[in-house]
């Protein structure tokens, strides 16, 4: 850095790369694999933590590798990550699954029939899949039904019409409750009155199940980050400010609308790069180009590093898109994009790790369901953890609590005494057991504190569409005769069939790159690993759009 705290020409030259990624998780990692499996090293990967894989983060707790975040890769056939699990070993195919065992308790420590909760379990998977069915179905929802939680506590009245008894009738009511809490977690929100009714069926389930890896999910990023050359990737460079539009050879449209019949129209296009209001400080900055001033964007990172290129694909989760967005991106974004960040939802969930001396519960048991009477009170400080709807063994001596919504964000501002306090409460209630005993440590993962997530997943909440997710990931174009975008968009909220999930994630990387890599090189791309034979990873090879 020279004296005047100006970059060098020189140190500028070296700032600058064709293609600069923000962000190094799933979708980022994406993008510079598929850039480097090409050939294509002109690039620099921009992670704000002084580590990689975003949501995918896994610590010791005790003798346990703990995953904080992304827990199963969703899904075995076509499913790119699961691919790539089993080429390099991670999947074990001989091992046999584990005995699941799930038992629902009272409040009173009585534990109800497993015929009972079998029987609401599967008339719940009924009324979900119902809720589902309307996406591509002909006939639409009754009158002032849209979201899906009202769906189903629709079935559910109709359901419970048939029941006399009244003790019967509450268990069975406790036990839809228990499961509507499960599918926030599941989907990401806070209450379930928060999902479109209309929409919860775009997203798309991939068969095979729910895949953990004995190593952990973290595992999947190592042979992604050991493909990518260890300069390109910089750790601990938080973006400031994205400036997608320094190469000024944007012509106004034609207000005629002589235009109207490009075949471009679907493109966004930038009109004109100078309405933008700067300070006179922020003037004098960019008057320092790098070397070559032939570049379109400028990315300035919170130490105040810059960097320069011709595209970004920007992987910055829609939690910190909705906090940022305004301030991010010079010039600000389209409308529709600010519109579809604002309509999405992006929900908290949470986990509680509980580690213990010994274990307490019957090894034969996997899962408590929590069932909750309701409560009068409202206030979230004295009944939060109400919100949490099981416990289930990671090991004998790991005990792995779920919570999500306003709760989840209001246990992260508790000091972990108050959550062992509260969660000790809770087992020795509904196990019936006033000896268990308190943990000897307690982790609660805070991602809706998280700087660089506020949040945990994308939903598509009441009065969003799949079109939102579209928009969001439609690239942005300087003019109408670039051949490739200046500003493309990669991450879960980016894919309008696998939001919420790491393929998803992985796929629109994918994308992103491909876009990047189409009009340089014509001729085949390597989409997948070299020598991948699996069938379901071809046929996803053909259609990466």
């Amino acid at each position: 850095m020279a004296q005047n705290g100006q970059e060098t020409p020189q140190q500028n030259q070296s700032n600058y790369s064709k293609v600069l990624i923000v962000g190094a998780g799933m979708a980022g990692l994406s993008a510079a694999y598929h850039l480097t499996k090409n050939n294509f090293t002109d690039f620099k990967v921009l992670e704000a933590r002084g580590r990689v894989g975003g949501r995918i983060v896994q610590i010791p707790v005790g003798p346990e590798r703990v995953e904080l975040g992304a827990n199963w890769i969703h899904g075995v056939l076509g499913n790119p990550v699961y691919e790539l699990a089993m080429q390099h070993g991670l999947v074990d195919i001989m091992a046999v699954p584990k005995q699941h065992k799930v038992v629902a308790a009272t409040e009173q420590g009585k534990q109800v029939p497993f015929a009972v909760l079998q029987e609401i379990y599967e008339a719940y998977l009924c009324f979900l899949k119902r809720c589902e069915e309307y996406f591509i179905s002909q006939y639409e929802p009754p009158d002032g039904i849209d979201s899906v939680g009202e769906h189903i506590k629709l079935e559910i009245n109709l359901y419970l019409d048939k029941v006399k008894d009244p003790a019967e009738y509450r268990l069975k009511e406790l036990l839809f409750d228990c499961l509507l809490k499960r599918e926030t977690c599941i989907s990401g929100c806070d209450n379930m009155n928060e999902i479109d009714l209309l929409e919860i069926g775009s997203y798309t389930e991939l068969q095979g199940g729910n895949i953990t890896l004995p190593k952990g999910y973290s595992a999947i990023l190592e042979p992604l980050e050991r493909v990518i050359p260890q300069g390109n990737l910089l750790r601990k460079h938080p973006v400031k400010v994205i400036k997608w539009n320094c190469r000024k050879k944007v012509q106004k449209l034609d207000k005629s609308g002589s235009d109207s019949d490009s075949d471009d129209s679907d493109r966004t296009v930038i009109e004109d790069l100078n309405n933008t209001p700067s300070s006179s400080r922020e003037s004098s900055e960019e008057k320092t180009p790098p070397a070559s001033s032939d570049y379109k964007v400028e990315i300035v990172c919170e130490n105040n590093q810059r960097f320069y290129g011709d595209h970004v694909i920007c992987t910055i989760p829609l939690g910190v898109l909705k906090h940022k967005a305004n301030s991010l991106f010079k010039p600000p974004l389209p409308e529709y994009k600010l519109e579809a960040i604002d309509r999405l939802l992006f929900g908290t969930v949470d986990k509680i790790l509980l580690e213990y001396e010994r274990p307490f519960l019957h090894p034969s048991i996997t899962e408590v369901l929590l069932l909750w009477e309701e409560h009068p009170n409202d206030d979230i400080s004295k009944n939060w953890y109400r919100k949490i709807y099981s416990f289930s063994k990671i090991s004998e001596t790991l005990i792995l609590g779920w919570i999500s919504g306003k709760e989840a964000e209001y246990m992260e501002t508790l000091d972990n005494n108050i959550i062992i306090e509260n969660c000790t409460m809770i087992l020795r209630k509904f196990l019936n057991d006033p000896f268990i005993p308190k943990p000897k440590s307690c982790v609660c993962t805070s991602w809706h504190k998280q700087e660089y997530t506020r949040g945990s997943y994308t939903a598509i909440a009441v009065g969003a569409s799949q079109i939102d997710i579209e928009c969001l990931a439609q690239p942005l174009y300087l003019d109408e005769s670039e051949t490739k975008p200046v500003l493309l968009f990669a991450g879960e909220h980016t894919h309008s069939n696998f939001y919420s999930t790491v393929h998803g994630a992985y796929l629109t990387g994918r994308t992103a790159a491909q876009i990047i890599l189409n009009s340089d090189c014509p001729q085949e791309i390597s989409v997948d690993c070299d020598d991948e034979t699996d069938l379901s990873s071809w046929i996803q090879g053909i259609n990466l759009g």
